[in-house]
């Protein structure tokens, strides 16, 4: 029997017989297979550079230099007290914060991708918010080089091509995405094998495939994180008065005073020991809105492992493919 070609995905198994329903319909054809190379991942030809006059030196364009951040030694750029983005001479860097003012009794410090966040109370001076930031320079810039790391391995991941076969992480582990084309949006994953089927209608683009599946994602998450909510939420004698997914780009997750807690549905991607985790700090927020001595006791008493939980989600973070 000759092998199929490399391209098709075997087609689903048809119906015994196509039976038109009560008012005399034809019934919908199965979902067909689709190539393994759909049209949105074939490269557009390439096309043709414009002609280089004979009287014109070309000019190679050069790429602009990669600018280090903190970037170093140069005379800071003064800043009026009343504007959020602020700079201040630290060692042989000058660092760049954005300053915030709040509510809060003390000086706040948060790092993500954008940079360092500074969240100060209102009668708190700059000064004593600049002498504030000298005093924990080292973990700052410390923190600042690490998350620089993180970011630039994340982006030289090459990102999934979405294809048939294509492998996408789900709770610690990958599935095979499937794809068919048939009448109608639909999605369904199979645990035995492991493999998620979206079935799509004919012409549909690479964009619509991700939406699709960034929306199975997001089903499951919120799903499976009402379930650990109201487990981890029992155990700690507790309740929320609310949950909703979040796509932060930066935070796992986050609880307000009046405890609404938030997830970020991108967690579905790890294994359910790092989504517990999670859990069990937000609802911690419900009794310590901070993260002192007491509120990581608070943590220990549902989950123990927080430490080691911790520094395993910052590695796993760093080891996802680019998906959306």
């Amino acid at each position: 029997m000759p092998a199929q070609a490399a391209t098709a995905v075997q087609p689903a198994a048809a119906a015994a017989i196509d039976q038109p329903d009560l008012f005399g319909r034809e019934a919908a054809p199965p979902p067909r297979s689709v190539y393994t190379a759909p049209v949105w991942s074939v490269p557009p030809p390439a096309a043709k550079p414009p002609p280089v006059s004979p009287y014109i030196t070309p000019v190679t364009p050069v790429a602009p230099p990669a600018i280090a951040v903190p970037v170093k030694s140069r005379p800071p750029t003064p800043t009026p007290e009343h504007s959020s983005k602020r700079q201040l001479q630290v060692g042989e860097f000058i660092l760049e914060y954005e300053l915030r003012r709040s509510t809060r009794r003390s000086i706040g410090f948060m790092i993500d991708d954008d940079g360092l966040r500074v969240t100060a109370p209102k009668r708190v001076t700059i000064t004593e918010i600049d002498n504030a930031i000298r005093t924990k320079q080292g973990w700052i810039l410390a923190k600042l080089k690490e998350r620089r790391e993180r970011r630039a391995a994340r982006l030289q991941k090459p990102p999934v091509e979405w294809i048939d076969g294509a492998q996408l992480p789900y709770l610690g582990a990958d599935i095979t995405l499937r794809l068919l084309v048939g009448g109608r949006y639909r999605s369904s994953f199979d645990a035995a094998t492991r493999e998620l089927t979206m079935v799509l209608l004919p012409g549909a683009t690479e964009h619509t495939l991700k939406e699709r599946v960034k929306a199975w994602y997001q089903h499951e998450a919120k799903q499976l994180f009402v379930q650990r909510l109201d487990l981890y939420a029992e155990r700690l004698g507790v309740h929320y008065s609310s949950f909703g997914l979040s796509s932060a780009g930066t935070r796992w997750g986050s609880c307000t005073a009046d405890r609404k807690i938030r997830l970020n549905w991108k967690l579905i991607h790890f294994s359910l020991p790092l989504i517990d985790y999670v859990v069990a700090h937000e609802l911690a927020h419900t009794l310590e809105m901070n993260h002192s001595a007491a509120f990581w006791d608070t943590v220990g008493l549902i989950y123990p492992e927080y430490d080691d939980a911790r520094n395993l989600l910052r590695k796993r973070a760093q080891e996802l493919p680019v998906l959306f």
